[in-house]
């Protein structure tokens, strides 16, 4: 006969009123005032549960949400102009977005910025891809590259340089007089630049083997900028270095551990990048299609 869990391991009354506080994650009592690990008020509380600091509760789901979004939005750029994709022998043109309804969804450059007055391109950038290949090359990067800085920096932190490496990138690409530029890896270098950091930083056998194999992400892709035309190396090189210094600013788990403050900035990031996006969708179909 099998047992069911409950009838294997009964939930007592102090089970059901435990649970780990939203901050230090440590097991604590529901009815605590604050937390004694961490002092945080309240950690009982739903919001803080499922609110602002449940939004990254779940690192594997938050980096899957954050993949599937790149790719909804480039399903949908193809969606919106279809007669622009590119299907001929050219491996980097296959499946090509039409550059109307990559600037309708928000690409950034001197043009949209200084003609349309679209600031808020900077962020909306980072999730529109001009190719299939493209969208792939960064969405292996970040898979590779993001597990690594979450485990060293929390889940908040990594999204929070991911999302100023991306504004950081385009913003210096943009007073380098680039006109139209699009794609996530701007913030894939910012997370490239906060793992160089820590590496460098943290030193030791493990730190040094963080910064050699990062080391040789960054000098491929400085080669690659140089080699293949249409690269927004100044993208690249701003994101990085933002990276580097929100490293810096920010601290690691294992120097400085992940506190509310960290928690909030990154909910700021997610909530600003969701509000931004959803404009810009909602704007790009009814232009479109009413």
């Amino acid at each position: 006969m099998t047992l069911s869990t409950n009838d294997a391991y009964p939930m007592t009354a102090s089970h059901k009123n435990s649970q780990l506080c939203p901050n230090c994650r440590r097991l604590i009592s529901r009815d605590e005032a604050s937390c004694p690990y961490c002092g945080l008020g309240s950690p009982g509380s739903w919001w803080k549960n499922n609110g602002v600091l449940g939004l990254f509760h779940s690192p594997e789901r938050f980096l899957s949400g954050l993949v599937g979004l790149n790719i909804g939005l480039f399903v949908l750029s193809l969606i919106l102009h279809p007669g622009g994709t590119a299907m001929g022998m050219n491996p980097f043109g296959f499946l090509s977005p039409d550059n109307r309804s990559l600037l309708l969804l928000g690409a950034t450059g001197t043009m949209p910025i200084e003609a349309l007055h679209r600031w808020w391109s900077l962020v909306s950038a980072s999730y529109l891809h001009g190719s299939l290949l493209h969208l792939i090359f960064n969405l292996i990067a970040l898979r590779q590259i993001g597990p690594l800085v979450i485990q060293e920096y929390g889940l908040a932190r990594m999204f929070t340089i991911y999302t100023l490496g991306g504004i950081a990138g385009f913003l210096l690409s943009f007073l380098a007089g680039v006109p139209f530029t699009i794609g996530a890896s701007a913030a894939v270098c910012a997370l490239i630049g906060a793992a160089l950091y820590y590496g460098k930083s943290r030193g030791g056998s493990y730190g040094q083997q963080v910064y050699q194999q990062i080391g040789g992400w960054a000098i491929s892709i400085f080669v690659f900028g140089l080699l293949v035309p249409g690269i927004n190396n100044w993208a690249h090189g701003g994101g990085m270095a933002a990276g580097i210094l929100c490293g810096l600013l920010l601290g690691y788990q294992e120097n400085r551990r992940e506190l509310l403050g960290h928690r909030l900035l990154g909910t700021a990031c997610a909530a600003g990048t969701i509000l931004i996006l959803l404009w810009a969708v909602a704007t790009s179909v009814l232009y479109r299609f009413f």
